[in-house]
């Protein structure tokens, strides 16, 4: 077989090297651009949106060695394209809350309209400041059915269920929002996925996973879930969601609760992840000590680890 063969993408011929997939011989045609990760917006053609540039008609530079470009990373190493590129410039962004839910007895779903739209990808944090409250620093993600507005950021806050200052936020309160902030954001390509989510931290672990679901459906990934209560499993309609896109390996756990259902194991969480390789690429997100336990696994073994965690 010839190393170039023709395609029509959209009614257009063109010549692409054979293996290529049609997606990468429309990117190399400029008829689209490059998928730019938003929470709760990850769908084809959102590359476009937020004064994106308009996809070049100039084709790129061939590729000489397809087999070296899809090389995975070494274990440790950054993945290419990704940690190379600069970090994407603290905006600040006001608005109002506009949803109040009590996702369980210890997790909040707080929903804020914005007078512009955040920024950031999925996994990435932000400082947030409710009117009269201390600034916190939470994750971005989507409410438990997957959904969210264009102006809208949701954040699943944790809460003392015997009384918390957060139970003093009301409707129409100003927030205020300073990011993105941290290095624990969604990094499509290279090995097995690993998503580690311990109480609130599921947040950002949900919009990571959701985002992957449709950037990179036949990436194999894996999902462990912990909280100190079973009572604050409270993602139960996320996961079925995952486990219908295919996602076959997901954990839960909790370490008390006497209402503890069939399918949630007993013990901390770093207890229940699954064995971990070289070439994963793990999430955590959660209390210091589950982060910081969830390092240590995976350095153990050499795998890059991406820590997010959350007040």
């Amino acid at each position: 077989m010839g190393a170039r063969c023709s395609l029509v993408v959209n009614g257009r011929s063109v010549r692409v090297s054979t293996g290529d997939t049609p997606l990468e011989a429309a990117l190399a045609e400029g008829m689209i651009a490059p998928l730019q990760a938003q929470p709760g917006n990850l769908l084809a053609g959102q590359g476009l949106a937020q004064g994106s540039a308009a996809p070049s008609g100039r084709r790129h530079p061939a590729r000489r060695a397809r087999a070296e470009a899809l090389r995975p990373a070494l274990p440790g190493a950054p993945i290419q394209g990704q940690e190379a590129a600069a970090p994407p410039p603290v905006a600040v962004r006001k608005g109002t809350v506009t949803e109040i839910r009590r996702l369980s007895p210890g997790i909040l779903e707080v929903v804020a309209t914005l007078t512009r739209r955040p920024t950031g990808e999925p996994g990435h944090q932000a400082l947030v400041t409710f009117a009269g409250l201390p600034t916190l620093t939470l994750s971005p993600t989507l409410r438990v059915d997957g959904t969210t507005e264009i102006n809208d950021v949701v954040f699943h806050v944790a809460r003392d269920p015997e009384g918390d200052p957060l139970d003093a936020l009301r409707l129409d309160q100003p927030v205020r929002l300073k990011g993105p902030v941290g290095r624990g954001q969604y990094r499509p390509g290279g090995g097995r996925l690993v998503l580690v989510a311990a109480g609130a931290g599921f947040g950002a672990i949900w919009a990571i996973a959701r985002a992957a679901r449709y950037v990179e459906p036949a990436r194999e990934m894996a999902l462990a879930v912990g909280a100190r209560d079973a009572l604050d499993l409270y993602m139960r309609e996320s996961l079925d969601w995952l486990r219908r896109t295919g996602v076959g390996r997901i954990v839960l756990c909790a370490d008390r609760g006497r209402q503890r259902p069939p399918d949630v194991r007993s013990g901390p969480l770093s207890a229940h992840l699954p064995s971990l390789r070289a070439t994963d690429v793990v999430h955590v997100a959660g209390d210091v000590s589950t982060v910081g336990a969830v390092q240590v696994l995976a350095a153990a073994v050499g795998a890059r680890c991406y820590p997010i965690v959350i007040d």
